[in-house]
């Protein structure tokens, strides 16, 4: 029989403060905790709390007890980043020893000189900031002068964005990936992403054109090794920007969550002859309410994937595995930064042949997830990680 597995990354919903946050300005953070504390008792997940969920997060709240028809742990980082690409990478088998770097700063100016160099002009900004706020206040000047605006955060990102209908896609998706050529050695940011927007000064709303250049991962990973084995390995939503495409068999990238979902869901109902790995990143938790302390919006975000959930639940076959994770955090209710947080990440699996209510404890990297997956596909070891195979079925 072959096997599936449906891997879901609720990207950046965390579950509360690892031991080493405060090296990370993160002390006290808890994103999914926090959302239950804010919103009050009117607020329940109950589809995720049939998985488990309940068990492991912490709130002022009281929960209700409810029959756990799952298998639930939390998850540690071992990298030391808290960024997307370390996060997925981890996941995936690969335990960074080094973060890649960041610039709280802005770029050094020989980098800025020779990527200006390079594209033939100028670049605006340069500097630490909001994606949503650096195009209020320079996208006049960027439709006036024609220069792309470069930005940054807190994470190993190197950021360009541009008007859509003034700048041109093509132009600028070409002008990320000479920043993608530079961007090596010591300056080998995690990603290169494009960030068009449209509209006029006063209205600016970045589309969804976004696209990531991310580094080739470093050392091999389940995605490679599924891959190597003939297997499929879809990428759904920003996860084959995230791998540079390596592992990937194919490729579905999508517009939110919503879509991500609704994606994910039609893989499911794809007929499969080899085994294969759907592996689905959900975007909008970290990038348009996480970032944006938007507790609200994140709030509403997960209910819509909980009210999901059943549904996705019903289409998986008898054999099929379900695992539903995050990659790092990023606190709506945090204010001392709008950056990530470092925190603990849910693990919550599902499958009509896996044990119910089965605690796997607290894990020491996110690489047990692909020691998981090597062990449920019969695949060679990998590196790194546990496996938690055994507990489940």
């Amino acid at each position: 029989m072959k096997k599936r597995v449906v891997l879901i990354v609720l990207d950046s919903a965390g579950i509360g403060e690892l031991p080493d946050s405060a090296i990370y300005k993160d002390k006290g953070t808890n994103t999914i905790g926090h959302i239950f504390d804010f919103i009050g008792n009117s607020f329940s997940l109950p589809n995720m709390a049939k998985l488990g969920l309940y068990k492991i997060i912490n709130t002022k709240n009281v929960l209700p007890d409810v029959f756990v028809e799952g298998c639930y742990g939390k998850m540690m980082t071992k990298s030391p980043a808290k960024d997307t690409t370390a996060g997925h990478w981890e996941m995936a088998g690969i335990i960074l020893k080094k973060p890649f770097p960041v610039y709280p700063n802005g770029f050094p100016k020989e980098l800025i000189e020779r990527f200006e160099q390079k594209i033939g002009t100028r670049i605006l900004g340069n500097i630490v900031a909001s994606g949503t706020e650096i195009i209020k206040d320079l996208g006049k000047k960027h439709q006036e002068t024609g220069f792309p605006i470069v930005y940054t955060s807190a994470d190993s990102v190197f950021q360009i964005a541009a008007h859509e209908q003034i700048f041109g896609l093509v132009r600028l998706y070409e002008i990320c990936q000479i920043a993608r050529n530079i961007l090596v050695g010591d300056n080998a940011v995690g990603r290169v992403i494009a960030r068009p927007f449209i509209g006029q000064d006063g209205n600016y709303v970045r589309t969804s054109n976004r696209k990531d250049y991310s580094l080739t991962p470093l050392e091999t990973t389940i995605l490679d090794e599924l891959k190597s084995s003939g297997s499929d390995v879809v990428g759904i939503g920003k996860i084959p920007d995230i791998f540079n495409a390596k592992g990937i068999t194919k490729s579905v990238h999508t517009t939110g969550n919503f879509n991500g979902m609704d994606v994910t869901l039609d893989e499911l109902h794809q007929s499969f002859e080899k085994n294969k790995l759907i592996f689905t990143n959900l975007v909008d938790f970290d990038m348009l309410w996480g970032h944006r302390r938007n507790v609200e919006a994140y709030a509403k975000g997960l209910k819509d994937f909980d009210n999901f959930l059943p549904k996705l639940i019903e289409n998986l076959l008898e054999d099929d595995i379900l695992i539903i994770t995050a990659d790092h955090g990023c606190d709506p209710t945090y204010k001392l930064h709008t950056d990530h947080t470092r925190e603990y990440v849910p693990v919550l699996m599902y499958g009509k042949k896996l044990k119910k209510d089965i605690n796997i404890g607290v894990r020491d990297t996110l690489s047990d997830i692909a020691q998981t997956m090597a062990d449920i596909f019969g695949l060679p070891k990998m590196n790194n990680g546990t496996s938690f195979k055994d507990v489940l079925i």
